[in-house]
């Protein structure tokens, strides 16, 4: 099979994806006309990940739709989010820089800066609502700076706070061994993007004492699970809301659908599965948080 041949194949999984794209997207920056075409760019100069592509077509299309459920672009040139091949399928993968784009673009921060730190660097936290003092030689070799000693984030909160995250790379490499990709073999990330995957992890420890922001969640769980980059922070966080959905909020998202022309079980409940990643039969097994999160997802569309 020729090379156009395995593109165009790609291309009809994508294409006929827009739909369900713009009905679960979560930024309204995020297109499927530019996602779409990204992502034919990524596949077009990638044989080995367009065969990934045509011989895994339900992760293709997942991964595509998780670009529009998280809210991330990949646009090569902010290197936020690629697609990328894991163990015969593909995947969406976030960068640290993607996730500290989703904190700031969400409203959990303001500001944020991920850095790893080195031996002969100087590293110094003056007061706690002060960033940290980090000097070292820009022009300066690996060597000259020395071995790795640890990565640190810091965040600037809305009140003008600066919140700052150290983890010594002891820490950090403790998180990586129990890493079900890592320990699988040489896919991992772990092993061919280190230094990432070193900034990725204080991101993600360090969110855990953010504001909390429902896409901001839903991308740290993906990176965690079906990205497989390892240990599942979700229950290292506080439990979620599980308050069974109240009868006055079925009756607000009812109203809402019927003034949209659109119903819960062609429509509604299809959404709900894929946004919370579970299998809906009926509108009572909606949580009220989630109900909330429905109501507010719907006012938005009707709005537009």
């Amino acid at each position: 099979m020729s090379n156009q041949q395995v593109i165009n194949q790609v291309y009809g999984l994508i294409n006929p994806l827009q739909p369900e794209f713009e009905q679960i997207c979560s930024e309204p920056s995020i297109s499927f006309k530019r996602e779409s075409e990204f992502a034919m760019q990524i596949f077009a100069n990638n044989d080995y990940l367009a065969g990934v592509a045509i011989n895994s077509p339900v992760t293709t299309c997942s991964a595509i739709k998780n670009v529009a459920a998280i809210g991330i672009t990949l646009n090569p040139a902010q290197k936020l989010a690629y697609l990328v091949p894991r163990k015969g399928r593909i995947c969406l993968d976030i960068s640290y820089m993607g996730l500290m784009h989703i904190a700031q673009q969400s409203g959990a921060i303001k500001w944020c800066q991920s850095s790893i730190v080195r031996k002969n660097d100087k590293f110094m936290r003056t007061a706690i609502d002060r960033p940290p003092v980090h000097e070292f030689n820009e022009f300066g070799t690996t060597e000259e700076r020395g071995e790795i000693v640890g990565a640190y984030c810091v965040v600037k909160t809305d009140d003008g706070d600066y919140l700052t995250h150290t983890m010594r790379i002891a820490d950090i490499f403790a998180i990586r061994d129990r890493s079900e990709g890592f320990k699988s073999g040489k896919s991992s990330p772990w092993r061919t993007d280190e230094e990432q995957m070193i900034l990725k992890t204080v991101v993600k420890q360090a969110a855990k004492y953010w504001p909390r922001r429902e896409r901001l969640d839903a991308a740290i769980d993906y990176v965690n699970t079906d990205g497989g980059e390892g240990i599942n922070f979700k229950e290292e966080r506080p439990e979620k809301d599980i308050t069974p959905v109240s009868d006055e909020s079925v009756k607000a998202i009812t109203d809402l659908l019927i003034k949209m022309n659109k119903n819960w079980d062609d429509d509604l409940l299809p959404l709900c599965a894929t946004i919370f990643r579970r299998p809906f039969s009926n509108a009572t097994e909606l949580s009220e948080l989630e109900a909330h999160k429905v109501i507010d997802f719907l006012n938005k569309k009707a709005a537009a």
